[in-house]
């Protein structure tokens, strides 16, 4: 997907560089006043702020009717899910900008898997320093991630590097209440949801925000199983919040995808190994499936989340179909 023609552009100091900024996302928001100043200092770059989804169209179509060869993304998972799905919608792939994420929200999933650390003003910093870099120079380090790709009949396709079901589903939404208000980002905010999450699972407290989700499996033969779930993920990224890893298939397949069933077996016992990626001793039988795939279809009646996104599936579109596309390539500062 990488156009080689966006890179030597970067190495020969002609490339047309755009940064788009979400100043509502958590760590942008406590920047905000530096992030402004940094970005006056940098000249020769388009910039675009957003902050509805007017903003988002306006921005991906002008970046698009620019030719912008780099494309500087700074905000949170949610805001990079908003301009990855309109780049999908808007442009074919082999004309995309080459991408990077400066984590500026309040939740960085996609950033930190590239490698991206530093605040975002401290990211600033770099960008300004490399831009100032007399020609020829190297471009910063690649990196390649597939991308999920969401449909279900009658519905826009959904694109985006995490999907999570079930307990995943429920924290996120609680996530996104007025404790969110609170101004806590990162991995404490995180900790916290999950902290919150496990405190209802272990009570065993029956409201729904702890409740498992109902799922039907196809496999390839065309049998169907139908099973509750306390948490199904499905990642095309490498490691998630706070550096854990909890899928541990060996196939060769884009998609990470983790099945854990509800009232599975020595549930408390198993959470390290789930969270390490060190799964490889639980069983099956005993309610842990993960594998790597490059397609899998759920039907269900509930919630899931995208990058942070809600969204509801319903079993009378048909079953949610979740592929890989991409790869997409990213420059990491």
């Amino acid at each position: 997907m990488v156009a080689p023609l966006r890179i030597h552009s970067l190495e020969t100091g002609t490339a047309r560089v755009g940064l788009i900024l979400n100043p509502l996302g958590g760590k942008a928001r406590k920047r905000h006043s530096l992030i402004k100043q940094l970005l006056a200092e940098i000249p020769g770059i388009h910039q675009w702020i957003v902050t509805t989804a007017a903003d988002f169209d306006a921005s991906v179509k002008a970046l698009i009717q620019a030719k912008i060869d780099w494309l500087i993304i700074l905000g949170g998972d949610g805001t990079f899910q908003g301009i990855l799905n309109r780049l999908y919608a808007w442009l074919p792939s082999e004309q995309w900008p080459v991408l990077t994420i400066i984590p500026g929200g309040t939740t960085n999933m996609t950033a930190l898997d590239l490698g991206m650390r530093g605040t975002p003003d401290h990211i600033l910093r770099r960008l300004k320093h490399y831009l100032q870099q007399p020609a020829p120079r190297p471009a910063p380090v690649l990196v390649e991630r597939p991308v999920l790709c969401i449909e279900q009949t009658g519905r826009e396709k959904i694109y985006g590097m995490f999907l999570g079901l079930g307990l995943i589903a429920r924290g996120v939404k609680f996530s996104r209440s007025s404790i969110k208000q609170i101004g806590i980002t990162g991995d404490i905010f995180t900790t916290l949801i999950v902290l919150r999450s496990l405190l209802g699972t272990f009570l065993g407290r029956p409201q729904p925000e702890w409740a498992p989700v109902q799922i039907t499996i196809e496999n390839e033969t065309g049998s169907r199983r139908e099973e509750r779930y306390l948490l199904v993920l499905v990642s095309a990224l490498e490691q998630l919040l706070m550096g854990i890893r909890p899928y541990w298939g060996n196939e060769s397949a884009p998609l990470h995808v983790t099945f854990v069933r509800q009232y599975s077996k020595k549930f408390w016992c198993s959470i390290l190994p789930l969270i390490t990626g060190r799964g490889h001793n639980l069983k099956k039988e005993d309610g842990y499936v993960s594998y790597n795939t490059q397609v899998l279809e759920l039907s269900l009646d509930d919630e899931y989340i995208v990058d942070g996104e809600l969204f509801h599936a319903s079993r009378q579109h048909g079953p949610l179909r979740i592929s890989a596309s991409g790869p997409i390539t990213f420059l990491v500062l």
